[in-house]
């Protein structure tokens, strides 16, 4: 890790550590928006890490996006960061300027689309999204929505939609939005850069959200070892009895491979090329270790593990949550395959040792 993105990450992880406790968790969940924590980040230009200067960003690379996403997850922090990047990311593609406040995108969930329609010299917005992060709270809408045959990227402003309230096993804002013939000018919407599509939306989103994940892995097994550490049984910890060493190394392999996959993905991206592949890896590695990792956790906390009191639940109910958004890892295990089968005998392993031209 070079020396300014350790400098990046000890900002965030202080950041995070000084604004993200269990009251600030309990009254996220409760409905309270965290305004100092997102004031914090944005003061920081944390929340557009890898956005050009140009479209209002801080000039990042991919990497320092990560960097900031994994710090986000280990804190499992209540702010749609992931998605105010991942938006920015849409509009920094399409030359629009990034806004400063919290932002969220859609869609979310394959099979969903939005329609732009030309009139009077700008736009209509029609169509209904379900399972939007933080839709109740972004201050603007990111939307890729078709206009004929092409995609734009459009920025839609806050209280235009109907929002039904919803909200994912971590109790975080998943709404339902719809929009009825919402206008929009001219200047709010530009074509989507090239390549960018529904399908690409969707596997950055899955990206982000590996990031997250890799994040919260990280502190599930920190928390873990900690425990086994200090809790005693038998007159020793338990950390020393050989079946819980055996389940703490399962976790720590588990963390460790995906950590890894998500840092290939983004590897690929900070050297310009196509990640579709490694993306795919990532969030399939990540969702399996999310099941088994969270699942070890539990077990080596034992009863209290499972008790609102203790702290292992906000980051076991994100990582329970997240592995389903942007695609479950059944469904990025089946593109993997088709990846693999396309590529016919010849180009197998090319793919497989990235040596592919």
């Amino acid at each position: 890790m070079s020396e300014n993105r350790q400098i990046l990450v000890d900002a965030a992880t202080r950041l995070f550590a000084d604004h993200v406790d269990r009251s600030l968790l309990e009254q996220a969940e409760a409905g309270t928006w965290p305004a100092a924590l997102w004031t914090a980040l944005q003061e920081n230009g944390l929340t557009l890490a890898s956005v050009p200067e140009a479209q209002g960003g801080t000039g990042g690379s991919p990497l320092d996006e990560l960097a900031v996403l994994r710090a986000a997850g280990r804190a499992a922090a209540p702010v749609p960061l992931a998605e105010t990047m991942l938006a920015g990311w849409l509009l920094a593609g399409a030359g629009l300027k990034v806004p400063f406040g919290p932002l969220s995108v859609a869609p979310v969930r394959r099979g969903e689309a939005l329609e732009l329609t030309p009139r009077d010299g700008g736009f209509v917005l029609s169509g209904s999204v379900s399972r939007i992060p933080w839709g109740r709270d972004a201050q603007q809408l990111v939307v890729l929505a078709k206009n004929g045959r092409a995609h734009h990227v459009a920025l839609v402003p806050q209280g235009v939609a109907k929002v039904t309230p919803g909200s994912n096993l971590a109790g975080e804002p998943r709404d339902r939005l719809v929009f009825d013939h919402v206008s929009l000018s001219a200047a709010s919407v530009a074509r989507a850069a090239k390549g960018v599509d529904a399908a690409a939306l969707y596997a950055r989103g899955a990206l982000v959200r590996a990031a997250l994940m890799a994040g919260a892995l990280d502190h599930v097994l920190d928390l873990a070892v900690r425990y086994a550490s200090e809790r005693v049984q038998f007159g020793r910890p338990i950390g020393r009895f050989q079946a819980v060493q055996q389940q703490l190394a399962v976790l720590a392999g588990h963390c460790a491979a995906a950590g890894k996959a998500v840092d290939a993905a983004y590897e690929v991206l900070e050297a310009g090329g196509d990640a579709g592949l490694k993306i795919a890896v990532a969030k399939a590695r990540v969702g399996e270790a999310a099941g088994i990792g969270a699942g070890i956790a539990h077990q080596v906390h034992g009863a209290i593990g499972f008790t609102h009191e203790h702290t292992l639940h906000y980051s076991s109910r994100r990582l329970w949550s997240w592995r389903d958004e942007f695609g479950s890892e059944s469904h990025w295990q089946i593109e993997i395959g088709r990846r693999l089968a396309a590529a016919g005998a010849d180009g197998l392993w090319p793919l497989l040792t990235g040596t592919a031209a």
